[in-house]
C-alpha cells in the first residue's frame, strides 16, 4: 500500500500542476477533483453501494470536459454536453460487462447492480442508450454541431438502443456481450461523427480567425 500511495502520488502532484500552470487552473482542478472522486468516493463505495456505478460514470465523464476547458477555458454548454454523452454511454458499457462477472463480483464482495440488482442493471443500460439519442439532438440546439449530427447518428445510437433492448429482455451473456462489444466502437464513431459536424463559433472562419 505505501508504494502504491507513493506512487499515486509522484503522478498526481506532478500532472495536476501542469494541468494547473500549463494548461489553466479550471483544468487543474477538475484533474484534482476527479482524482479526489476516485480514490475516495468510487473506490471505497465498491463495497459498499451500487451507487458506485453512478459515481464511476463521473470519474469517467470528467476528462472530455477536461479537453474542453483546456481549449475554452470555461464550463459550457459543450463541456457539458460531452459529459453527458460519456456518462451515459458508461451505463450500456459497463453493465453489460459486469453481467458476465456477476460471479467474481459475488465472491470478491464488491456491490455490483449485475449481482444484487440484476433488474436495474438492465433497465439502467437501456435507459442511457435511448439518453445518447437525446444528447445527440441537444447537440445542435446547444450550437455545438449542425443538425447534420443527430441525423447521420441515429442509426448508430438506434442499433445500441436495441441491443440495450435485447439485453433487457433476454438477460443472458450472449446478449450482454453483443451490447459490451457495441459500445466499444459505437463511442469513437459517435465522437468522431460529431467532430465531422461541428459548429463553428458565431463570428469565427473555419481556422478560428474573425470574421471581417
Amino acid at each position: 500500500p505505501l508504494l502504491a500511495v507513493s506512487f499515486a502520488t509522484c503522478c498526481a502532484v506532478p500532472g495536476v500542476a501542469l494541468l494547473t500552470w500549463g494548461v489553466n487552473p479550471l483544468t487543474g482542478a477538475l484533474g484534482a477533483f476527479n482524482i479526489f472522486l476516485y480514490t475516495c468516493c468510487y473506490t471505497p463505495l465498491k463495497r459498499m453501494s451500487i451507487a458506485n456505478t453512478w459515481v464511476g460514470a463521473i470519474v469517467g465523464a470528467i476528462p472530455p470536459v477536461m479537453g474542453w476547458t483546456a481549449v475554452t477555458g470555461s464550463l459550457d454548454a459543450g463541456a457539458f454536453l460531452l459529459g453527458g454523452i460519456l456518462y451515459s454511454w458508461q451505463f450500456p458499457h459497463f453493465n453489460a460487462l459486469s453481467w458476465g462477472l456477476r460471479e467474481d463480483y459475488s465472491r470478491g464482495g464488491y456491490c455490483m447492480m449485475s449481482v444484487t440488482h440484476p433488474g436495474l442493471c438492465r433497465r439502467v443500460a437501456l435507459r442511457h442508450c435511448l439518453a445518447l439519442i437525446g444528447l445527440s439532438t441537444a447537440a445542435p440546439i446547444l450550437d455545438v454541431t449542425t443538425w447534420t449530427f443527430p441525423i447521420i447518428s441515429l442509426p448508430i445510437n438506434l442499433y445500441i438502443s436495441y441491443l440495450g433492448f435485447r439485453f433487457y429482455t433476454d438477460a443472458d451473456r450472449k446478449s450482454s456481450r453483443k451490447l459490451f462489444f457495441c459500445s466499444l466502437w459505437h463511442l469513437p464513431l459517435l465522437l468522431l461523427l460529431m467532430l465531422t459536424c461541428k459548429q463553428t463559433p458565431r463570428g469565427k472562419s473555419d481556422n478560428g480567425e474573425p470574421q471581417s
